[in-house]
């Protein structure tokens, strides 16, 4: 991964990303899935770029962001559970924005409260890990939107959409309400990590013209690591530059993750 290139004077280099990660906010994820531990694991990756993504919720996002200090690129986001029970991932340009988000979905969040000694905590920490507060509502459950009004929604205020784990059989756009439209609102698809080379030829004949993204939807340390999530050749490891590189725009493009020798694939038209 060590190519560079040349565009408009700008140098382009390939940098490790991950969208989809979960922390302790998230009552699936291990108690290990703390912010120093999240970031000393990418650190140790040497992935330079990640997206927290908790279940509806993104009050752990200072939390991860503020143990990195820039190392990794922390992007502030969550994963959706629609009211048909899709999981949608939105990335946004920093926090404030997402909790903005956050405010819009909740107004329609069931008031069905979370049962620890069944789903697992929900806690709220701080870059230290100190525990600042715990989420008393259930975050796995389905918000009351459908995927169409959460892409629209999360896309109409400049976020990256992404449909989650479509391989899934569970909770995947595909699986609920069967193949994607062409005029579905994303930026990309995401393919889980047991998608091998075979599969994603099948996954690629069937939807030609989407960009294809692997990421690791990590709820274990164990989970982050290069080979599950993906490649991007940007001028530097941003929100700006991932948004540019979904869209194939001004050199930035996204490197297929399932290639035998990596290539690299652009989208004719944006999102």
């Amino acid at each position: 991964m060590g190519n560079r290139a040349e565009t408009a004077g700008m140098t382009l280099s390939p940098y490790w990303v991950d969208l989809h990660l979960h922390t302790v906010l998230s009552p699936c994820g291990e108690l290990e899935m703390g912010a120093p531990e999240i970031v000393e694991a990418y650190r140790n990756a040497g992935i330079s770029l990640c997206a927290v993504t908790d279940h509806n919720a993104a009050d752990n996002v200072p939390a991860v962001s503020g143990a990195a200090g820039g190392n990794p690129k922390v992007l502030a986001g969550m994963e959706v559970q629609t009211s048909e029970d899709i999981h949608i991932v939105v990335i946004f340009p920093c926090h404030e924005e997402v909790m903005n988000f956050q405010a819009w979905l909740w107004k329609k969040m069931p008031p069905v409260m979370n049962r620890p000694e069944i789903f697992g905590d929900q806690l709220i920490i701080n870059s230290g890990n100190g525990i600042i507060g715990e989420q008393e509502v259930l975050l796995v459950q389905g918000a009351g939107y459908s995927a169409d009004e959460v892409a629209l929604e999360a896309g109409g205020r400049g976020a990256i959409v992404i449909l989650a784990h479509m391989d899934r059989p569970s909770f995947s756009y595909e699986a609920v309400l069967g193949p994607v439209p062409d005029d579905f609102p994303c930026h990309a698809l995401e393919l889980s990590p047991a998608v091998n080379h075979a599969l994603f030829r099948k996954w690629k004949e069937r939807y030609p013209e989407r960009v294809f993204i692997r990421s690791s939807d990590s709820h274990t340390l164990s989970g982050i690591s290069r080979d599950r999530c993906t490649a991007m050749m940007l001028a530097e490891p941003s929100f700006r530059e991932v948004g540019l590189a979904m869209k194939g725009q001004e050199g930035r493009s996204v490197i297929c993750p399932w290639g035998q020798e990596p290539f690299v694939w652009r989208r004719s038209s944006s999102a």
